[in-house]
């Protein structure tokens, strides 16, 4: 999947054999019945709406008999809303845009470390030679809260963007703005017009390591982000690591990725977690389904380093189970 560089545009280079087709093609009939939050715009016709949710609708949109004909008795299961805490959620079907559940997912909101995923799309994208080494400044270091770099070492910048999206390092993150061909305030100018260019109105980064609470988006165009930096190898091979050993002027040690999704039931083509006080615990992913489609699950705000990943978990098997039970029902 790839969204075009404009607002409102997309395009896609998906794949998947006859069933992916069939079931995302029945799913998009299906997310057609979206039912969305008091407050928030329908897209579609046939809505449910749910308290604190939006759910698919089996029965939306199917075409009423005729007159004198006697309709076919068919019982039509229900979908319980998945049971999500966190202030924001979503699940996108990044190839057709529709949105297949939500949580206030239109919502502005801090992102914390997940503004990491444009610093690393966006320092990649000038084809840097990754085997250059810099020095690390006093500047990159101080008050990074999360780092395992010390002023003065010199590290690749291969290992710098490791850093930023395995392990989540805000030196790291400071650091590839800095030397950017841009230096850090040009590079945070880069950053806007960047999201601009993907059509992402409501996000806005303030620092390039998503330390500062003016870093913001929505459930909705975080997911479209993940989406986009999945497309670019350097960065989703990056976020796939469980774990990568750097090797700085000083010393060498093994860093572990802060995703605790890999390695587990959910198959992750990408993925950035974030935290700060304002944001709560965040968490950014594209998984890929057993019928081999992609799609974004977004938690923002959840309560604690540990329920993120249930939620998303909960997010993906809701989808996986409860879904495929009205996909059956319509093709019956």
């Amino acid at each position: 999947m790839v969204w075009d560089r404009a607002p409102g545009r997309k395009r896609s280079t998906a794949r998947g054999g006859v069933l992916g087709c069939f079931a995302a093609a029945a799913l998009t009939w299906l997310a057609l019945s979206v039912g969305i939050d008091a407050g928030y715009r329908p897209t579609s016709r046939g809505a449910t709406r749910t308290s604190g949710a939006a759910v698919l609708d089996a029965t939306a949109g199917v075409t009423p008999p005729a007159a004198g004909a006697v309709p076919a008795a068919r019982r039509v299961p229900s979908v319980p809303v998945p049971r999500v805490r966190a202030q924001a959620a979503i699940i996108l079907d990044p190839v057709t845009g529709e949105t297949l559940w939500e949580r206030n997912s239109r919502d502005v909101r801090p992102i914390a470390s997940i503004t990491k995923v444009m610093t690393v799309m966006l320092f990649l994208e000038q084809q840097p030679d990754l085997s250059r080494q810099v020095v690390i400044s006093r500047r990159d270091v101080r008050r990074a809260s999360t780092t395992y770099l010390r002023r003065g070492e010199r590290v690749t910048l291969r290992d710098l963007v490791h850093l930023a999206l395995v392990a989540s390092d805000n030196a790291a993150a400071r650091a590839l703005a800095r030397v950017s061909p841009w230096g850090t305030k040009r590079f945070i100018v880069r950053m806007n017009a960047e999201a601009a260019e993907l059509g992402l109105q409501q996000t806005r980064f303030t620092d390039p390591s998503g330390l500062d609470e003016g870093n913001v988006s929505s459930a909705y165009e975080v997911a479209r982000l993940i989406a986009e930096a999945s497309e670019r190898p350097q960065v989703s091979q990056v976020m796939r690591k469980r774990s990568y050993r750097i090797r700085t002027s000083r010393r060498a040690r093994t860093i572990r990725s802060t995703n605790k999704l890999l390695g587990g039931r959910v198959d992750v083509m990408a993925g950035k977690t974030g935290y700060i006080d304002l944001a709560g615990y965040c968490l950014a992913t594209l998984v890929q389904l057993d019928d081999e489609r992609a799609v974004s699950v977004v938690v923002l705000g959840a309560r604690s380093n540990s329920g993120r990943f249930a939620e998303a978990r909960r997010l993906v098997n809701w989808l996986s189970t409860q879904a495929s039970v009205l996909l059956t029902s319509a093709a019956e």
